[in-house]
């Protein structure tokens, strides 16, 4: 496969996850400011921003952070990759460039998503924002349900290490976020708000069902981490997130041959955190380690684009 190819594959595998993840954030936030009992507000979308690395654009705009106004920003603002709208462009655009690699029900996927968008100025009612990103949803799971069912060599595998890495960084800043961002000032650890959003963060992974099969005690903060780390019965977590990442760099390599440092750096973390607690890192400091398995994400990728030679 030329190396050319492997990049287009690998970074449609990125966008589209990424516009899931920001589909889904969006709803859960939505739900957050709206169904509360107490409406989150400025602070939930102001999460929701720092999440997907979007504050700092969104602050040059000018404009409050608002509901109407963030979702415009995450759903159909061009200007940034952080939006849905982007990121679904650069999935299409990377997609047109492999399109004889894909099935047809992948690329009809990818364009139903991108057309979504076509000729939408606004986001419209809280409705319609609700039904935007569900429609979304639909689209992103047809094309997952697709990849699963097309032939198992290079294709669906870089598409498939592109998502695994997308999931891992996705995950990790939803969870650091929410540890020292999210909870407004002056409430309590355990409050009805603080319930909420650690509610708004088991919706966004599609983990609510998850979280009451594995856990027994009502919903702990120490559990969803627990849950979101460590448990790899979650596809969203990062230790299903870092197991996929090694399982598809094995198989790549018994295919092509390329075995180095990516392969050495995948291993070497899902290792490292096969060994993790979270009760310990909860202790030691869930941000700082956040924070390095982020720089660690992106020094794999880096890794990755060296060793298949697509950077």
């Amino acid at each position: 496969m030329l190396s050319r190819t492997a990049s287009s594959l690998y970074w449609l595998g990125r966008y589209f996850e990424r516009a899931d993840f920001i589909a889904r954030l969006v709803e859960a936030t939505v739900r957050l400011d709206v169904l509360s009992p107490q409406p989150a507000g400025e602070d939930a979308w102001a999460s929701a921003l720092a999440v997907t690395e979007t504050d700092e654009a969104f602050a040059r705009t000018g404009v409050p952070v608002a509901q109407r106004d963030v979702v415009r920003f995450l759903t159909l603002d061009a200007s940034h990759p952080g939006s849905i709208v982007r990121c679904l462009d650069m999935a299409r655009n990377n997609a047109k460039a492999v399109r004889t690699a894909l099935t047809r029900e992948a690329w009809t996927a990818i364009n139903r998503a991108w057309l979504l968008f076509e000729n939408r100025a606004t986001p419209g009612s809280t409705t319609a924002q609700l039904n935007l990103v569900e429609a979304v949803k639909n689209e992103t799971r047809g094309f997952e349900g697709a990849i699963h069912r097309m032939l198992r060599n290079q294709t669906t595998w870089f598409i498939r290490l592109g998502q695994a890495v997308e999931r891992a960084d996705n995950t990790a800043r939803l969870l650091d976020v929410k540890y020292h961002i999210l909870l407004p000032e002056g409430q309590q650890l355990g409050g009805a708000i603080d319930r909420d959003q650690w509610t708004t963060i088991l919706q966004t992974v599609s983990a609510v069902t998850a979280y009451r099969w594995l856990y027994n005690d009502g919903l702990r903060p120490a559990d969803v981490i627990d849950l979101l780390l460590a448990r790899a019965e979650l596809p969203r977590s990062l230790a299903a997130s870092v197991e996929e990442t090694v399982d598809v760099l094995n198989l790549l390599a018994k295919r092509t041959g390329q075995h180095g440092e990516a392969d050495r750096m995948a291993r070497l973390r899902a290792s490292r955190l096969s060994r993790t607690r979270s009760g310990e890192v909860i202790a030691s400091g869930l941000h700082q380690y956040l924070q390095a398995f982020i720089q660690e994400n992106a020094m794999l990728h880096s890794a990755i684009g060296r060793q298949f030679k697509f950077l």
